[in-house]
């Protein structure tokens, strides 16, 4: 009996192997590996499916299986993780506590990497779709011979306000954040940028220091002026500034164009302006890590991302300008974007007098000299803050006891 049973439990056996031998030949049954495309971008900056838009990463993996897989022999997945600024991002990067193959710094950062031999060269023959990028974003200072980057989208910070809470004829330059009576007029209604590239350059704009000086004098004239805002300001913002300008809670934020266009759709009583003193310009572009373990996909992703349909997807949901010349001529996309507001093409490709300037990768020692500015605006700020609260715990001691001492002699008085 036990031999019977043994056979033909060896018999069911060898028919299932030879069932899963025959299943994994079938087109979609492999058991194919899968590589995981680690990819790291700003917060909000990526259509990501939610509300009916197109989920490109998913999108990107269905790509790669139909196309690709076969030929290099594993499946993709991509995980996507977001960052809240340049610095963060390059603090991360630096510490190869996570390796990644996409990342999406900004033009200034890029160059960094650069010199700090941080990037890898892409293989162009795997993104023919860099053809559509229009020639302006080409041959750039961070990259000037087109070897590490390709350009993502583009735009200019300026001043966010609400119509309902700002004064109209307050508007039009850095002034309404620096102005002394302007920052009495409107204290802890006013938002700044939390990383120290575009703080500082709010204020050298403002006082006319060009942002890429190396001169510490003018550095720390930015930081004064810094110095003397912040106890008007609510907070130090980046991805919060949404809620805040959204819901009211602030009247006045530093930020960039395409999330005034996004804050907007939300609450129309925000307007949004290029201040007059001048701005910032930037460009972000995707790059491939050093380190990189999948080099080739990264490309292949990268090439994805230039396509005409996945960047009038991106777009349209991020609201930023695209650096694609097919999607910013299709009349379409055009008319999305002046649904969303009357000046939206005119705001995000501005033809303006207004000065604007790149922010440039600093030498080491001015980088140095920068980190230590701002960590001595923040600490600064921490610092007063606690002084505050220790101040007011010595008062409510001292009066504690003195009233403790009070009710004391009261009962003495009684008692006698």
């Amino acid at each position: 009996m036990r031999n019977r049973k043994t056979v033909r439990i060896l018999s069911l056996s060898l028919t299932l192997v030879f069932m899963l031998a025959l299943l994994s030949l079938l087109p979609g049954c492999s058991s194919m590996k899968t590589v995981t495309l680690n990819v790291y971008n700003w917060g909000e900056y990526i259509s990501d499916g939610s509300e009916g838009c197109l989920d490109v990463n998913k999108e990107f993996e269905n790509y790669w299986n139909e196309n690709f897989a076969e030929e290099y022999g594993y499946r993709v997945k991509v995980n996507y993780t977001m960052y809240a600024s340049n610095e963060d991002m390059y603090a991360k990067l630096k510490s190869e506590a996570t390796r990644y193959d996409v990342i999406i710094p900004s033009d200034y950062m890029i160059a960094r990497l650069i010199d700090e031999n941080m990037l890898a060269k892409i293989n162009f023959d795997l993104v023919p779709n860099y053809e559509d990028v229009a020639p302006e974003f080409k041959n750039q200072y961070f990259d000037p011979t087109n070897e590490y980057c390709v350009p993502y989208t583009c735009g200019m910070v300026g001043i966010i306000y609400n119509t309902e809470m700002v004064d109209e004829e307050d508007i039009g330059g850095w002034s309404l954040m620096f102005d002394k009576e302007l920052m009495e007029k409107y204290k802890g209604s006013i938002l700044q940028f939390n990383n120290s590239r575009d703080a500082f350059g709010s204020a050298q704009y403002y006082r006319g220091i060009d942002v890429n000086t190396t001169n510490e004098t003018e550095w720390r004239e930015a930081l004064d002026c810094l110095k003397a805002q912040k106890p008007y300001i609510q907070s130090y913002v980046m991805d919060e500034v949404f809620n805040k300008m959204k819901g009211e809670s602030a009247a006045i934020a530093p930020y960039y164009v395409g999330d005034f266009l996004s804050m907007y759709e939300d609450n129309e009583n925000l307007a949004f302006y290029y201040p007059e003193e001048g701005t910032n310009i930037f460009i972000d572009a995707m790059c491939i890590p050093a380190n990189s373990r999948h080099q080739d996909v990264a490309a292949i992703y990268i090439n994805f991302m230039a396509s005409t349909e996945i960047a009038m997807e991106n777009a349209e949901y991020i609201y930023y300008a695209t650096p694609m010349m097919s999607v910013r001529d299709d009349p379409d996309y055009q008319a999305d974007m002046m649904e969303i507001h009357e000046d939206a093409m005119k705001l995000l490709y501005p033809e303006t007098s207004v000065f604007t300037s790149y922010y440039y990768t600093l030498d080491p020692d001015t980088l140095n000299l920068v980190n230590d500015l701002w960590e001595e605006l923040k600490i600064e700020s921490t610092q007063g803050a606690t002084i505050y609260y220790i101040a007011g715990g010595i008062v409510l001691i001292c009066a504690a006891i003195f009233i403790a001492l009070f009710v004391r002699k009261k009962r003495r008085e009684r008692y006698y």
